[in-house]
């Protein structure tokens, strides 16, 4: 049915005809990807919310020339195709910049549009004019904080919002080289893992094989050649397994789609790093995916007996086997994925799943949403998860860096399920201590935990659990919650219970504390003002004024710390316990003039090169600044540097290296080879003598008939490293040889 045409529709005179006629196309679009029910009222809605947008917006232009009203309207059409969802969000995604860039206010878009979309809108709008009192804090991590708020309120905000990031990450291109970098790290760190909680995997995909195209072009464009030269070979050796499995699944009358299913570069640059291997040591760049249609009532027994059938004709390696099954991820994620021997002699995987479960992958939380009523599942795992969002939004958290890092590792990080010792099942992100769990049972069994029983073993409190663990917690009267704990903390819910405990734990010393230190004012014949006692807050670096009373109550402030504070009147000569706070500040193995800025007035403090990735000369570099620090040079594609531009992408600086003959940099190699008997004396003679390479340390270790040698060393520039790196592989006996930086060496 068409439901619009030119002729219809009310457009400004600022859009061109040509312009009209491609509004027209897409709003057409729109209409057809939005599934489900929809009546008049909702289309009228729709077109009513298309129009008004496209006034709004009638003077706007994005970076690539092409109408603003473009954007919105192609969030609408991700937010209706590719996630599912109905008349409010697409309202809210056609207006949801409305707000932010034009006059309209969110209580004119309630009158006009309902609170529901006024709501959502407001969620989506940007923090504005935010008084940061002379932090360093992030603009960025604030907005992430009022999008979190709004997720535990109103799940539509955040599935809008990630529909507007994938459309701007579609889009990057045309936006300069600094922004570009800024985008894709935030999107890195914060949407692409928000969409794998809530089960977008797709989008989840697709927004960190965008980010992997900006923040690290080179490796994106190698991956995608080395994959287009065995794509051919992978997929008929792939239809050749799947054969008889097709065939014998019709004898046994179980109706189900095959396909194969090609992993994206991201996700085989992630296997890469991680494992420390190439791309044709990955086995599972390609994938089986069984998708069986069934009722809901037996989709667990069908996907059980279709692994049964593949294990007629295959080998499994049972230890690869991974169950979702029995444990359903907690964004609703169900599967069996398991490997098996091919008659080439490689290792295929499989997934094995129902159509429900596959829409539930693809689709996310919005199909989730739609079959959660119809299952037999004890817990809403998707309410789980909301509740615990809650909980974070309500925690005792004042900075948003804080905020987004605890958010981060609470919902972000893969879960496992532990028991109690009645056998009841509790969720933890994985990684979680016996302390988490504590704290997550209540506060006070957390501020008495000694210890624990795990699976019937006594373990100590910062044992981390592993899936499947029983654990009994054991108390004692005489335990109190310790600052050092937080050293073994995962949960933010624990986290903000061990830090309620220990202001409690204090308070009972405040009084003592107090006195104390009126006794030694009055002996320093210092007034016991507030102005003073901040002061020497201030100096020992504490947090407030009941830790100071805590620490001198404990003695470990005293006279002889604070009388320097007041000597002759001055109050800025002591170093009383002065802590000196950075931000990521590194090492440096060069001379100061390294980089060459366009922003001068950056170099007075010199610079700083990141020892996690160890970046030389001809690198793709990013510059981060902040204030009164010495720059910090990283790779783009460096984990710190994507966290730091994630949450500080303001403060990336334009730069450029300035090459020079005079300035070493550090690098380093790993180099496997066949473990013959002299060929590490060999090749430690070709690197100092016929390399004539500046050694800085080497590292040798064998296993089986094979051995790796790490050396680092001192070179210019990425040229002259690419030349030694070629001369190596040339070398008898030498297999691989590979960079490696600090953050991935074992």
């Amino acid at each position: 049915m068409q439901f619009s045409n030119a002729e219809t529709m009310n457009y400004p005179d600022t859009y061109s005809h040509e312009e009209q006629l491609e509004m027209d196309r897409l709003y057409d679009v729109l209409l057809d990807a939005w599934s489900g029910k929809k009546t008049d009222d909702d289309i009228e809605q729709v077109r009513k919310a298309y129009e008004f947008a496209a006034l709004a917006h009638k003077d706007a232009r994005r970076k690539s020339g092409e109408p603003y009203i473009f954007h919105p309207i192609a969030v609408a059409i991700i937010v209706a195709q590719e996630i599912g969802m109905g008349v409010t969000s697409i309202t809210s995604a056609l207006l949801h910049d409305v707000v932010e860039d034009t006059e309209y206010t969110v209580e004119f878009i309630s009158q006009e549009f309902g609170p529901k979309v006024a709501r959502v809108v407001k969620g989506l709008t940007k923090l504005s004019n935010i008084d940061f009192q002379n932090s360093i804090e992030s603009i960025q991590a604030e907005n992430y904080r009022k999008i979190v708020n709004t997720l535990a309120e109103d799940i539509r905000v955040i599935l809008v919002k990630l529909a507007d990031r994938l459309h701007n990450m579609r889009t990057l291109q045309s936006m300069a080289h600094h922004k570009q970098l800024k985008i894709a790290s935030e999107t890195m760190s914060f949407y692409a893992p928000l969409a794998y909680r809530l089960g977008l995997y797709a989008i989840k995909m697709e927004l960190e094989n965008l980010c992997l195209k900006y923040i690290n072009p080179q490796v994106y464009d190698s991956i995608s050649k080395q994959l287009d030269e065995i794509r051919d070979r992978k997929i008929k050796e792939l239809e050749e397994f799947a054969e008889p499995i097709r065939k014998e699944l019709i004898n046994i009358g179980i109706k189900a789609e095959i396909k194969i299913l090609e992993r994206s570069q991201s996700g085989i640059w992630e296997r890469m790093q991680k494992f420390g291997i190439s791309l044709d040591e990955i086995y599972d760049v390609y994938v089986l995916r069984i998708i069986i249609d069934c009722p809901i009532e037996v989709e667990k027994i069908r996907c059980w007996q279709t692994f049964g059938v593949l294990t007629m004709y295959y080998r499994p390696n049972n230890a690869k086997l991974r169950d979702w099954l029995s444990f359903p991820k907690t964004n609703g994620y169900e599967s069996i994925h398991a490997v098996f021997m091919s008659k080439q002699g490689n290792w295929i995987e499989t997934q094995i799943r129902t159509e429900k479960m596959n829409l539930i992958a693809e689709r996310g939380v919005m199909a989730y949403l739609k079959y959660i009523n119809d299952t037999n599942y004890a817990e809403n795992s998707l309410k789980l998860w909301i509740d615990n969002v809650k909980d974070l939004t309500n925690s005792d958290v004042s900075s948003a860096i804080e905020f987004l890092n605890s958010f981060k590792l609470d919902l972000f990080n893969d879960e496992i399920f532990v028991f109690t010792p009645k056998g009841e099942m509790k969720c933890l992100p994985k990684g979680s201590s016996v302390l988490d769990f504590a704290y997550m049972i209540h506060s006070e069994i957390g501020n008495h935990c000694v210890g624990a029983n795990v699976n019937k073993k006594l373990t100590t409190i910062d044992y981390v659990l592993n899936m499947g663990d029983q654990v009994e917690i054991i108390t004692s009267e005489f335990q109190n919650p310790k600052e050092q704990y937080f050293d073994f903390l995962v949960t933010s819910l624990a986290k903000s219970r061990l830090k309620a405990g220990i202001k409690d734990y204090k308070k009972m010393y405040k009084e003592d504390g107090k006195s104390k230190l009126e006794e030694i004012f009055k002996k320093l014949n210092v007034d016991f003002s507030r102005q003073n006692r901040n002061l020497v807050v201030e100096k020992a670096g504490l947090a407030n004024r009941l830790d100071l009373y805590y620490n001198v109550a404990m003695g470990t402030i005293t006279y002889q710390d604070i009388e320097p504070l007041f000597r002759n009147g001055s109050r800025n000569n002591s170093n009383l316990l002065l802590k000196i706070l950075t931000f990521g500040l590194v090492g440096s193995n060069s001379k100061q003039e390294v980089a060459k800025t366009e922003e001068h007035d950056h170099n007075d403090l010199g610079y700083t090169i990141s020892e996690c990735c160890k970046p030389i000369p001809g690198d793709d570099v990013v510059v981060i600044s902040f204030p009164n620090q010495p720059l910090q040079i990283h790779r783009p594609d460096c984990q710190k540097a994507i966290s730091l531009m994630s949450q500080f992408g303001n403060n990336i600086v334009k730069a450029k290296w300035q090459f020079s003959d005079d300035i070493a940099f550090m690098a380093t190699l790993k180099i496997s080879g066949i473990n013959k008997k002299g060929f590490g004396v060999e090749l430690i003679s070709a690197l100092s003598n016929d390399f004539k390479l500046d050694l800085y340390s080497i590292k040798m270790q064998s296993e089986g008939g094979m051995v790796d040698v790490v050396v680092s060393f001192y070179v210019n520039n990425l040229k002259q490293l690419e030349t030694i790196i070629a001369d190596i592989k040339r070398m008898n006996l030498v297999k691989k040889v590979t960079r490696v930086e600090r953050n991935i060496e074992s």
